[in-house]
């Protein structure tokens, strides 16, 4: 089956990325076509256009990583606000659609909001990125100035924080200071080739409570 992209019809078979030349017009008539269709997902960069649909691997990837967040945020009694999908664009500048995104410090500041001003509300405070046939540019999220970025390719996570108006690797994530994050997660989707999700999370609940205890 071959990719069609054309003003009346978007098909994109699973694992296809196309990329293309285009305007901030050309860009919000694209999005305004798929309307609330989750695939394929549509980025904008100055110029150009980026349309990627992903693996059914993508998705797991994504959810059990997004999963670990959610446990180790309600063992620490933290309370946040979680988003998939979610389309973040500055006019002009950028269009992305991360995988997952979390609200964690200011979770309360979009509390209930239907809608998010990008540019005036706060950015999420950490989002999540899986790249199976495509890649992830961090600098796609420099302009709304998110604190860290996780990136998670060949079966291994990468924690990325905002330092100096860049993004740094770094063995530790701000919100989780006192775990393996990313020895964590890689554990889990291991574990997820062998057991249903469901079973993997529960153990990780389990295991966290035991060591911690």
């Amino acid at each position: 089956m071959f990719a069609v992209v054309t003003p009346e019809k978007i098909h994109l078979p699973p694992g296809t990325l196309v990329k293309f030349p285009g305007n901030w017009q050309d860009y919000q008539a694209l999005v305004e076509q798929l309307g609330d269709r989750q695939i394929p997902r549509i980025k904008y960069r100055p110029g150009e256009i980026l349309l990627m649909s992903p693996l059914p691997v993508h998705g797991k990837q994504a959810d059990i990583i997004a999963d670990v967040v959610k446990v180790l945020l309600d063992y620490l009694g933290r309370d946040y606000e979680a988003f998939t999908p979610i389309t973040m664009d500055l006019p002009e500048v950028r269009g992305v659609e991360p995988d997952y995104c979390f609200y964690i410090d200011n979770c309360a500041a979009i509390m209930g909001k239907d809608r998010i001003a990008w540019g005036v509300e706060p950015p999420p405070d950490l989002v999540i990125e899986v790249d199976v046939t495509s890649y992830t540019n961090l600098d796609d999220y420099l302009p709304y100035q998110v604190p860290e970025v996780w990136l998670f390719k060949k079966n291994k996570l990468i924690i990325y924080c905002l330092q100096n108006g860049r993004y740094v690797e770094s063995l530790i994530s701000r919100y989780f200071p006192n775990f393996n994050v990313s020895e964590i997660v890689e554990e889990c989707w291991e574990m997820s080739r062998d057991n249903h999700t469901s079973t993997v999370i529960r153990e990780l609940r389990r295991k966290i409570e035991r060591e911690n205890s």
